[in-house]
């Protein structure tokens, strides 16, 4: 058997897990953005037809999941574990759709960087015989974030230019053995990284050090650099966290230029004047598991490096520790 670890962080799979299928939901503000038609379901309230928005997230999530699994034709016996989480306290979204979906389920926190963690473990059980079929999930939702946050919408108050708006948006994969494309080739396993930019109000500047962190660990390891991809995509470090993470890597010798984009600025067009952009745990899982992943099908792109991102705690007042992920998915 090969060796599986490369460096002190990355790991390559022997049997690279296909991705068999996805699919992605967003609210009505992300449905207005430039890939609003690339999205499987836009929905039309942020209630989604639930008792509450905490529900309506994990009511986003079971659909989101329920749908890939109908695009491969499957059952929902078909699927042997279930991983899933978002940010909220004791993962309530997911342990409602967990509780809705009735199957094995592994409830999994890394903040924002949620759906990419669940790719890497999911390649693993799948990698190491554990199982044949593995479905990942993850979502947020605008007024739970805020809530979260302790900024209730119903106060009104206004936002710093380098706030972000929180992503209503649930994203769902279906992993499985198999030699088909687009197969998850390897991973690099982020560290915990104390943020340099304190504060709630600029929270893609304080993961930005985490997601150069494991960036340039992503290459050293592995000996490549960002030209070996066709698209290198961050989670949510929006407009002024991935002009940081960029000049970060550029130090260290590596140029992202055009290669390089982030989801947070993405997701939501210019016009819409959202601040410095997107975050959550739906702003990589509704873009990855819709127009990302659609174009690599497409032969758009044909080597993707996704790279979670998230803000481990969030306090007001002090350091905010980030962390990062990253995994490729290859088309051939």
């Amino acid at each position: 058997m090969a060796d599986k670890k490369i460096g002190l962080q990355s790991i390559a799979y022997n049997n690279p897990p296909q991705i068999a299928s996805w699919a992605s939901i967003v609210g009505p503000m992300e449905g207005k953005g430039p890939f609003g038609s690339q999205f499987d379901w836009v929905i039309e309230d942020y209630l989604f037809g639930a008792r509450s928005y905490e529900e309506a997230e994990g009511k986003m999530l079971k659909e989101a999941l329920r749908l890939a699994a109908h695009k491969e034709g499957l059952q929902k016996r078909d699927i042997e574990v279930v991983l899933a989480g978002d940010f909220l306290k004791q993962s309530q979204a997911s342990s409602y759709a967990g509780r809705e979906l009735s199957l094995p389920f592994l409830g999994i926190y890394g903040a924002c960087t949620t759906l990419v963690e669940g790719m890497i473990l999911a390649g693993m059980l799948i990698d190491g015989s554990f199982y044949d079929r593995v479905a990942v999930g993850a979502a947020s939702h605008y007024h739970t974030a805020e809530s979260q946050l302790h900024l209730p919408i119903e106060l009104g108050g206004g936002k710093l230019a380098s706030a972000q708006w929180p992503v209503t948006g649930a994203g769902a994969v279906i992993m499985q053995r198999g030699q088909e494309q687009p197969r998850i080739t390897v991973a690099t396993i982020g560290k915990v990284v104390e943020g340099e930019q304190p504060g709630v109000s600029d929270l893609g500047a304080a993961v930005a050090s985490a997601a150069a962190d494991t960036l340039i660990t992503h290459f050293k390891d592995l000996n490549r650099g960002p030209d070996y991809y066709d698209l290198i995509v961050t989670g949510d470090l929006g407009k002024l966290g991935s002009a940081l993470m960029e000049e970060l890597c550029l130090l260290a010798g590596y140029r992202l230029g055009e290669k390089y984009t982030d989801c947070g600025v993405e997701i939501y067009d210019k016009q819409q004047n959202i601040q410095a952009g997107g975050r959550g745990c739906g702003s990589l899982a509704a873009m990855v598991c819709g127009p990302y992943l659609n174009d690599l099908t497409a032969g758009k792109t044909r080597r993707l490096l996704l790279v979670g991102t998230g803000a481990m705690v969030v306090d007001r007042g002090g350091p905010i520790p980030g962390i990062a992920h990253a995994v490729a998915i290859e088309a051939g």
